[in-house]
């Protein structure tokens, strides 16, 4: 049903006349599609942000709607593609988008401008005769809009210009049905004509057109062939409007301008016309364009005219008043897409001032994979929930205990009755309650350790190879890699799988008011060649001098996790007490460690090189960042007792126990097989693999001669200016000992020119044998 205030527009009609006296219109009324609201909220996240500048959209609207409907004027997700098609039997409407930021820019708008504006733009159309080669330009329409996208509440406003004549229009003849004016045989060749022009223009319908006919023939025409149409004076000229309105004494509010252009361009021609509101409608597959109307109308004059006519056409509001409208779409939207589409928003927020060239996609699409479900994992989990990644999975064999909700806030009290949740499947399921986008995955297993036997039996052997098929499945459909667990030796199998596969390793490690969060060294592509130092590879002394030592350093020869150690990954629970069973460390320091190291993931991600960007310490905090967010470090390490972190750099170790080429190589090699020797072998059998036991024995041979670099036992320089102590002569002199000689006198990292003269130079980096515990 029509609403009061539509009647109370159109009814105008003379007391005590059967028909109107004066033309009344039937004003357009807005239909806005929710696919519209959806495509607004895109691009004004996305492309608009800040830009308040119109816009070009477009609509359309039909004339074939059933009796009781209002003239519709439709916007769907396609207005904002001024090349999209119109739908089939509807004709175009083109129209200007004022999106502004605020609801009070949206209400201090100048209506009566922007009206004004737009009626310019027509009326130029008309004296310009644009409109009688486009005659789409008389139908402009204006919409002025907030969207409100926390609470999804949107405000518009439509406005419909429309030139006023310099007088009312009067009817000669009133409003009568086509098939009182035209035989079955003339309809019949009007809807031909018709159909045969708008093929020839290749369009779905046509705003306007002329008729000229008599009893045997109907012809149809465009409005830019008037002069020569009109020239037979022995046929009836009939100017057609295509009408979205269904009442049957008013015509629709496209033939208002139609009839502006009409008395300023032909009323010196002749005093009136026959318009035809051309309906076209088809129901139970019969079309019918007899209910169609014809009047005659009398033109003023106005050819004359210089001065823009007055303009209306804002649209009145739900209560019949001159105001907005709004909309609420929070109330029907799916509660998931609006949680969705909330998440979404506060990131793309960012990008409006904050972070321009921010590219979400590259951090929403990643995969995640997160090797440990406790306070760590947690913590990541949500974090990486933050920043809007859509696939996680955990990975973890223990059950939940009474003492692990207060610190890891992925679970709760009930979780821990009956022996327990498995962490990784109760995660999995509590992230997806907190964020249903997620698309989060649990796994209950176990991952196999050095040094920790799996040879017990075959049951045991198998199960072993079971989980590694599984973990390195998981790691081969996975991006990116979070060592989370709670033992050194358990991050060694996932960290020697994702380096043969090249996969994104962020590690974090906790103490009890230390933390370490770092990205693994990404080795080179297979085809490229070897990513970690060639043995023997030595560096100039004189580039390890100065600040600089570690600059610029790329991500293929940034070293892992293991790559500071001198000693292999062994079991390290055996025969622990009860202080060092649990997890002992300051309760706020998991979530910093968890923040850091997704936010060192962003970070990395953002980088265009990725996991081979070079990598930033503590000396490039005050130079240009390399990525919209800053730095990419190697390496974090927080002390919380002193609220510091520093950002250290380390070379990858051609020893280590995880990244070296001789581990890769002979896993990759020999797979399950070469895994079952480290889980079932002492720590012995990747120091001898790796080359450890053999630094081990010429550092130990090396170490009677520490006090040898004592400045007592010192000669002066040779003549080629080394060092040369008595004590050397009759001793080995291999240059792997004297590497290791000068190493363990080596200067501290903050090293510079400055050092006196005695001291050694370094021959390589601290990082390749500096032990350091995390």
């Amino acid at each position: 049903m029509l609403p009061r205030s539509f009647w109370k527009e159109v009814m105008a009609a003379a007391p005590g006349d059967s028909g109107l006296s004066k033309l009344q219109f039937a004003p357009f009324s807005s239909a806005l599609d929710v696919g519209f609201w959806h495509e607004l909220t895109q691009r004004k996240l996305n492309e608009y942000r800040l830009d308040e500048a119109p816009k070009d959209i477009k609509g359309y609207y039909y004339n074939g709607d059933s009796h009781g409907l209002p003239a519709r004027l439709t916007l769907e997700f396609s207005a904002f593609d001024m090349s999209a098609p119109t739908p089939a039997h509807c004709c175009p409407a083109v129209g200007t988008l004022f999106n502004t930021n605020t609801l009070e820019a949206f209400k201090a708008a100048d209506k009566k401008l922007l009206l004004e504006q737009a009626a310019d733009e027509i009326w130029e159309a008309i004296k310009s005769g644009a409109a009688l080669k486009n005659p789409v330009l008389l139908n402009k329409f204006l919409l002025l809009t907030f969207a409100d996208l926390k609470k999804y509440h949107f405000y518009y406003w439509f406005c419909f210009p429309a030139l006023c004549l310099p007088e009312s229009i009067p009817l000669i003849q009133g409003p009568v049905g086509l098939d009182q004016r035209f035989s079955p045989k003339q309809i019949q060749a009007l809807e031909r004509a018709y159909d045969d022009l708008c093929q020839t223009e290749g369009v779905p319908a046509l705003p306007y057109f002329l008729i000229k006919y008599d009893e045997n023939m109907v012809l149809v025409s465009l409005l830019k062939h008037y002069s020569d149409f009109f020239q037979d004076q022995r046929t009836k000229i009939m100017i057609g409007v295509y009408d979205p309105c269904n009442l049957a004494q008013h015509p629709g509010w496209p033939l208002r301008n139609l009839l502006v252009l009409a008395a300023h361009r032909w009323s010196s021609s002749f005093q009136s016309v026959e318009v035809l509101c051309f309906r076209d409608r088809t129901m139970q597959g019969v079309r019918d364009i007899a209910h169609s109307i014809v009047f005659e109308v009398k033109l003023p004059e106005m050819a004359f005219s210089p001065d823009c006519p007055k303009a209306v056409g804002w649209e009145k509001n739900q209560k019949g008043g001159m105001g907005p409208r709004m909309v609420n779409l929070s109330e029907c939207m799916d509660p998931k897409r609006l949680a969705e589409s909330s998440v979404d928003l506060n990131l793309k927020l960012m990008c409006w001032r904050l972070v321009p060239t921010l590219d979400l996609d590259k951090v929403v699409c990643v995969k995640c994979l997160l090797l440990g479900a406790g306070t760590l994992g947690c913590n990541v989990a949500r974090t990486l929930t933050g920043w809007g990644v859509r696939h996680i999975t955990f990975v973890d064999n223990a059950n939940i205990s009474y003492s692990n909700p207060v610190r890891q806030p992925l679970y709760e009290f009930e979780d821990c009755l009956a022996g327990g949740k498995p962490k990784a499947l109760a995660a999995a399921d509590r992230l997806q309650k907190i964020f249903p986008g997620v698309n989060a995955r649990g796994f209950n297993m176990s991952i196999p350790m050095p040094g920790h036997p799996v040879n017990f039996s075959s049951v045991t052997l198998e199960q072993a190879r079971k989980d590694v098929e599984q973990l390195e499945q998981l790691i081969e459909s996975h991006d990116v890699v979070f060592l989370l667990m709670d033992t050194r030796e358990s991050r060694w199998l996932p960290a020697v799988i994702a380096a043969s596969k090249r996969k994104l390793v962020i590690n974090a490690a906790l103490g009890f008011d230390t933390f370490v969060v770092m990205r693994h060294g990404l080795k080179k592509p297979k085809q490229q060649g070897a990513g970690d130092l060639c043995p023997g590879h030595h560096v100039a002394p004189a580039d390890l001098l100065g600040s600089s030592l570690f600059a610029n350093i790329p991500g293929y020869k940034l070293g892992c996790y293991f790559c500071n150690d001198v000693v292999a990954p062994g079991d390290s629970t055996r025969d622990r007490t009860l202080d060092q069973q649990c997890t002992v460390s300051r309760p706020g320091l998991a979530m910093i460690a968890g923040a850091l190291a997704v936010e060192l993931m962003v970070s990395v991600l953002q980088h265009p090189e990725g996991g081979y960007a070079i990598a930033s310490s503590s000396d490039d905090r005050m130079n240009e960042p390399p990525t919209s967010l800053g730095l990419v470090p190697h390496q974090i390490r927080g002390f919380l007792s002193r609220f510091d972190n520093v950002l250290p750099v380390s070379l990858a170790f051609d020893k280590c126990t995880a990244c070296s080429s001789k581990v890769l190589d002979q896993y990759e090699r020999e797979g399950f097989n070469f895994l079952a020797k480290v889980f079932n072998s002492s720590h012995s059998f990747l120091e001898d693999l790796t080359g450890l036991t053999l630094l081990h024995q010429e550092t130990q041979a090396a170490e009677p001669t520490q006090q040898l670099l004592n400045p007592a036992n010192m000669e002066k320089l040779d003549k080629k200016g080394k060092f040369q102590p008595k004590q050397w002569q009759g001793m080995a002199k291999g240059p792997l000992v004297r590497h290791r000689i000068l190493h363990l006198h080596m200067p501290p990292a903050d090293w510079s020119t400055s050092c006196p003269p005695q001291a050694p130079p370094p021959l390589f980096s601290v990082a390749q044998s500096s032990a350091c515990s995390h």
